[in-house]
């Protein structure tokens, strides 16, 4: 039979064994230096704006993109391109392709991830598009519903809609326009801050109508619910009147029904409980 103080001394050896072994072993292992994929030959041999091997964009689209981009760097000054790909691409070619420096932003559309979208973005951009900005483009353009319902096509055009749209006025904080859940999520939390903004008015004194002390009180929850929640997101993305209003008409419709909503009263005390 084994000596149990042996198997655990034998079992603690091992454990402080693979600890100090197993990282020299990964810090000599020589790991291979990944190799970017040029393929130039996947280049078309007209110089253009879009190069769709993915074929996302019908012809037209395509055609019409090209100008439209030409047209911008001519008017602003940035470079604005499309690169589509599923099982080919060209790799770091397009650089000197197109020539990208910092003044460049490259979308490319790769069908096998994900997301749909990505972009190569250059210093000089930055300042007026934060990287902030780019998550929400990429999560709200090339997300997988997005893509299924709207189409591949629509999902590239809208993207570079909106960089364009943020570069002419000289930067955006977030993407211009507001998506139906997301207006619909603002809606929901302006109802929400008129509801306790009407139950926090609720009468508590004989002869009171609205207990404004009280609504007072409760302004950091209904405030951050209906400014920070609702109209915030709101206002930032869009300069349509619509959703605006229909937001105010929710927190106010909110704040009418909780407030007609009778509190619950006191009961007095019956003499036998006296």
């Amino acid at each position: 039979m084994t000596n149990p103080t042996l198997w655990r001394y034998l079992q603690r050896f091992s454990v402080v064994a693979i600890a100090i072994i197993l990282p020299l072993a990964i810090a000599f292992t020589h790991i291979p230096t990944a190799h970017a994929f040029d393929a130039p030959e996947l280049l078309p041999e007209k110089y253009t704006n879009v190069i769709d091997l993915g074929r996302f964009l019908t012809d037209s689209e395509e055609i019409a993109l090209d100008q439209k981009l030409t047209k911008f760097e001519e008017q602003t000054g940035w470079k604005l391109r499309v690169l589509t790909q599923v099982d080919r691409t060209p790799g770091r070619a397009v650089k000197e392709f197109w020539g990208l420096d910092e003044s460049s932003i490259m979308l490319v559309a790769d069908g096998r991830g994900r997301n749909l979208l990505n972009f190569s973005v250059g210093d000089a951009v930055y300042p007026l598009l934060s990287r902030s900005f780019w998550i929400e483009l990429q999560s709200r353009y090339g997300n997988q519903f997005y893509v299924r319902e709207q189409g591949y096509d629509q999902s590239i055009l809208s993207a570079i809609n909106a960089i364009a749209t943020c570069l002419d006025q000289d930067g955006c904080a977030v993407v211009p326009g507001i998506p139906q859940e997301q207006w619909i999520l603002t809606l929901v939390t302006s109802i929400v801050g008129g509801v306790i903004f009407g139950f926090a008015g609720h009468p508590r004194k004989e002869g009171e109508i609205f207990a404004w002390k009280w609504a007072l009180i409760f302004t950091p929850l209904w405030g951050m619910l209906f400014i920070s929640f609702g109209l915030g997101p709101v206002l930032v993305r869009t300069s349509e009147w619509i959703p605006i209003v229909r937001n105010v008409a929710g927190f106010v419709g909110g704040a009418v029904v909780a407030y007609l909503i009778p509190s619950p009263q006191k009961v007095p005390p019956t003499p036998e409980a006296r």
